[in-house]
């Protein structure tokens, strides 16, 4: 029996394409370095867990990249905003008989291996986990069934999705994370782990 599945949405790594908003203060090349250093921190934190993977990528699989064939299961995200490519996500693990769906993002230094196993852990007697990020969003979201609610009428990428979506949850018995920071900005990496003078300035 299928039990736990993990979803690792991720923006193919591409000069100009990724964090954008980052690059208005650091430019494409250092913020692609940044992007491909939070997509390493991602597959180091989630291949020690176990769980099946699978990575989806928004605009082409890459056979040979980071993410070992033997640990994680590729697939294409949908089309549509935000909502719509994680709605068929979770839809597409579902149906494939997992009990236990979570997914993450690939923009978070500060996402561990440990907070995901307890996401995990707490749907067992849990409807729904959710991690919130400082900027209004969240980070990592759990779910045992679909509810496809959580997916539709939000303006993604503004502060109002986490609020909007735990309005969608009142009803439901739903676990929080701690906050953590997401990289959008470069005050965003300022407040994070990565050093980057160190890192990009060598």
């Amino acid at each position: 029996m299928k039990t736990n599945a993990l979803l690792i949405f991720t923006r193919n790594p591409e000069l100009g394409k990724v964090k954008t908003r980052l690059a208005k203060t650091i430019g494409d090349v250092d913020a692609l370095q940044v992007y491909k250093d939070l997509l390493q921190h991602t597959m180091e934190q989630t291949a020690v867990i176990d769980c099946d993977k699978y990575v989806f990528y928004d605009s082409a699989i890459i056979e040979n990249d980071i993410w070992d064939p033997n640990t994680y299961h590729k697939k294409l995200q949908a089309t549509g905003d935000l909502g719509q490519k994680m709605q068929d996500g979770f839809a597409q693990l579902f149906k494939e008989g997992y009990t236990n769906c979570i997914i993450v993002g690939s923009d978070l230094f500060d996402l561990k291996s440990e907070m995901i196993t307890t996401a995990f852990t707490a749907l067992k007697s849990n409807e729904v986990v959710i991690g919130p990020a400082e900027d209004g969003g969240y980070y990592l979201l759990g779910l045992k069934a679909m509810q496809s609610s959580l997916f539709e009428n939000k303006d993604w990428g503004t502060s109002t999705v986490f609020g909007a979506t735990m309005k969608d949850l009142q009803a439901d018995k739903t676990y929080l994370l701690p906050i953590l920071n997401d990289i959008d900005t470069f005050e965003d990496l300022e407040k994070s782990n990565y050093n980057y003078l160190q890192k990009l300035e060598k």
